[in-house]
């Protein structure tokens, strides 16, 4: 893309309302637009780094084995009284009547659908075990949304549910599901760490939250230093091996990690005290196993091999989509911008011509974005008649990963720069030389 034919609203000064990084960066950055409090537009760049998330979510998703699917956002009250959550769930929930009269609402979740679709369909042990998931927008009325995307009316969220004939094989499924989120994060360049939580609203005494270390955090978190130390790799893993899954979920969750409303003091004084830490943290994602809440209240049963019916064993699993980009800026910045990992940027590298309308540097980059185009990267070509320091300024506050600059003197001694964001540090190579270098770091990413 040249940035002089794409939109990129860009501002130059903090805007006022923006009380964290993340906030201020996305309105500088020209990625969201408030329509209203705690709703945002998603301008093209913002777009495509939600896209990018969302289709780690699908990949990883896939690996282990779920199926997706889609649900409407509007659904009927009718179902939440069955299941008794349409009183509990409070002011946060938009109830709204259609022109019948039937009380409908703007989904916050969907545990009560996802259990509708599956009673309607599935009569036998036989189907099972069943993973159904789907990324959707959401809305809660939050009573003082604020933070920009990280605690918005409207967000995108990956919910995912699991329906099993027994405990021992929900469990499974919980087990997996923190695998294949712990690879999600690490992929976008996160170390979101799982603790042990409350169950809230949805339900269960079996509950994780992955929090991603940060000042602006909403929650507070107790935590044993080594837990930050874990990383997952690149591991394989059979998401049908209970023992193997099981394995990974005791390395990640046996040393103590809690947010403050399970907080066990006593246990936490048990850590040698060089290692105990509290800080902040960003709720990213959730994971629950609650049993037979729902297919009890509103009859979810299947034949059991003995003939009897039984009621499914359930989980549901949330991944918090939008709220992640803004995570992934609070953990990914500096005092110039934003610095995307290279699983999530928007566009793979950023091409800055010093000299606009000199012949060799307009040609040389013109080869440079047919050649990175080629590798099948995305370049963002910064063709702009401007200044030096304003495209270096644009390129630092959008915060691509790498940077080829290309101006007449480098040209003729026939190399160009390239420029780390993460780390500012620069190499001079041949134009031919960049682009396999820039295309061998994404290979590996």
């Amino acid at each position: 893309m040249r940035l002089s034919r794409y939109f990129l609203p860009v501002l130059k000064e903090n805007p006022s309302e923006a009380q964290i990084v993340s906030h201020r960066l996305m309105l500088r950055a020209g990625m969201i637009q408030q329509s209203s409090a705690g709703i945002y537009s998603w301008l093209p760049m913002g777009f495509k780094v939600l896209k990018r998330i969302e289709q780690i979510v699908h990949e990883e998703q896939a690996r282990a084995g779920h199926i997706p699917m889609l649900m409407p956002t509007l659904q009927s009250a009718d179902l939440w009284r069955e299941s008794g959550r349409y009183e509990d769930y409070g002011q946060e929930m938009l109830r709204v009547t259609d022109r019948h009269d039937r009380d409908m609402l703007y989904g916050p979740t969907n545990e009560e659908l996802i259990t509708d679709i599956f009673r309607s369909h599935v009569r036998s042990y036989k189907d099972l075990p069943l993973t159904l998931y789907h990324i959707q927008w959401k809305f809660r009325d939050e009573i003082r949304p604020r933070f920009g995307v990280m605690r918005g009316r409207e967000f995108l969220m990956k919910d995912g549910y699991n329906f099993d004939l027994t405990k021992e094989d929900a469990l499974h499924a919980y087990n997996r599901h923190l695998v294949s989120y712990l690879r999600s994060y690490e992929r976008m360049g996160l170390q979101a760490i799982p603790m042990r939580a409350d169950g809230g609203p949805i339900g269960g005494d079996y509950t994780h939250e992955f929090l991603v270390l940060a000042e602006t955090g909403e929650s507070e978190v107790f935590y044993d230093s080594e837990v930050t130390d874990l990383t997952f790799g690149d591991r394989e893993i059979d998401y049908d091996d209970v023992a193997q899954c099981q394995s990974i979920l005791e390395e990640f969750t046996s040393r103590y990690a809690r947010t403050d409303e399970t907080h066990d003091e006593a246990a936490f004084n048990e850590i040698p005290e060089a290692r105990r830490r509290s800080a902040r943290g960003i709720e990213v994602g959730q994971i629950f196993y609650f049993g037979t809440k729902y297919s009890d209240a509103m009859k979810a049963v299947v034949q059991g091999p003995d003939g009897a019916q039984v009621p499914v064993h359930m989980g549901s699993h949330g991944i918090g989509v939008s709220r992640l980009l803004g995570a992934i800026i609070e953990a990914s910045h500096d005092d110039k911008g934003i610095i995307w990992p290279e699983g999530v940027t928007p566009f793979h590298c950023g091409i800055v011509n010093l000299k606009q309308g000199d012949a060799a540097a307009d040609g040389a980059c013109a080869d440079l974005y047919k050649a990175l185009t080629a590798k099948g990267l995305e370049p963002l070509y910064d063709d702009r008649n401007e200044r030096a320091g304003a495209k270096f300024a644009t390129m630092d506050l959008i915060g691509l990963p790498w940077r080829i600059t290309v101006g007449p003197r480098g040209l003729k001694a026939g190399v160009v720069e390239l420029t780390s964001r993460r780390t500012g540090e620069s190499e001079e190579l041949t134009p031919e030389a960049a682009v396999a270098r820039v295309a061998e770091i994404y290979a590996g990413s």
